[in-house]
């Protein structure tokens, strides 16, 4: 008798439309709309400008976020330039995938959840939004270029054109957290002036939850899965193609290492909420951090060993290439808790609104 595993069917898209094209009239459209955005897009930024300069007598006030003129200005040259070239755009088909809904989802509850943060410690709301744009872009960029250097050089060395391509696919996680690591000290250097690791103690936070989604993503998109199991919690994956050429034929079901990491981080987000909100790890700078770096690569280390290998050259490796990048970053947080809990602890003022805001 064959147990009642899960049968994963549920498709990576959400929904799909298109694909369809966009004449020049339809282009000349958009871009007098996105003109006519970026205008009022200024004209807003000026009159916030001036209420905020009637109500403060110094100080700086709150700069033009300049790219958003950058990104809808290149939006507004792409469709102008494609046009040109081709008479036309065509665009499709579009799809809404699970996978980067959870990654909207999980970059704005982080939203949130730093909001919070900052204005609990008083911090400038102001410097929320440099934040995002550095956390987003090293994301994405470290991401991509970690798998391209990770895991298939052979190939994008080759074609080096296909490194931009992340749409197509290739996300690796340690690179996502070694382009986080360093957009954030630029974030310090150049925004808060503060010590890159009063930033890092407050982002790791939400990047516990973000972790969480992310995996949750792989599991829509039946990808990242273990080895076979006939533990009763097994998934069976039919979209995907490794699933069927290698376990389908002996109707085996696999670990779900997706739900595994996903769980592991869930709980890593939840101790470190506690950690922050009722023991006040932030007095001591460097323990939440070295405590993500543990609790976020040390269960990664672990669970590989039922992973399969995302690339051929891992299966003579005693540890794969997952397991190696995560021994750094354990190792760095078994230094940072001891560095934390060996020094005193440091006073941090809770004034739980934002400067120049009343509390709310």
């Amino acid at each position: 008798m064959i147990p009642a595993y899960v049968y994963w069917t549920v498709r990576p898209e959400i929904f799909s439309v298109g694909p369809f094209t966009l004449g020049p009239a339809a282009i000349g459209i958009a871009s007098l709309l996105l003109f006519i955005l970026l205008i009022a897009d200024l004209i807003g930024w000026r009159r916030a400008r001036n209420k905020w300069e009637s109500a403060h007598k110094k100080g700086t006030p709150p700069p033009y976020p300049w790219v958003n003129a950058v990104v809808i200005g290149g939006i507004i040259y792409w469709l102008l330039s494609a046009n040109a070239r081709l008479g036309g755009i065509e665009i499709g088909p579009v799809a809404m995938r699970w996978y980067g809904l959870m990654f909207l989802i999980g970059f704005t509850a982080g939203y949130f959840i730093e909001r919070r943060i900052y204005r609990h410690e008083g911090a400038p709301e102001q410097w929320l939004t440099s934040l995002l744009i550095w956390v987003v872009a090293g994301t994405i960029v470290g991401a991509r270029l970690g798998h391209c250097f990770f895991y298939e050089w052979d190939y994008y060395s080759a074609h080096p054109e296909k490194i931009i391509a992340f749409w197509e696919g290739g996300l690796a996680s340690h690179g996502g957290t070694i382009g986080v690591i360093l957009c954030i000290f630029g974030y310090s250097r150049f925004t808060t002036r503060k010590p890159a690791l009063w930033a890092f103690d407050r982002i790791v936070v939400p990047i516990a939850l973000v972790g969480c989604l992310i995996r949750l993503g792989n599991l829509f998109n039946s990808e990242i899965f273990g080895h076979a199991t006939t533990l009763p919690w097994g998934f069976m994956f039919p979209l995907s193609r490794e699933w069927q050429q290698v376990y389908a034929p002996m109707q085996a079901a696999c670990h779900p290492t997706q739900l595994y990491e996903a769980g592991c981080y869930l709980l890593l987000f939840a101790v470190l909420m506690l950690m922050y909100w009722r023991y006040h790890a932030e007095r001591r700078p460097g323990l939440l951090l070295g405590s993500f770096f543990i609790g976020c690569f040390l269960p990664r280390i672990l669970i590989e060993f039922v992973k399969n290998n995302q690339e051929a050259f891992e299966d003579s490796m005693l540890l794969n290439m997952g397991q190696l990048l995560s021994v750094p970053f354990v190792l760095a947080g078994i230094f940072f808790v001891w560095r934390a809990m060996s020094r005193p602890a440091v006073n941090v003022e809770y004034p739980d609104k934002f400067p120049d805001h009343a509390a709310s």
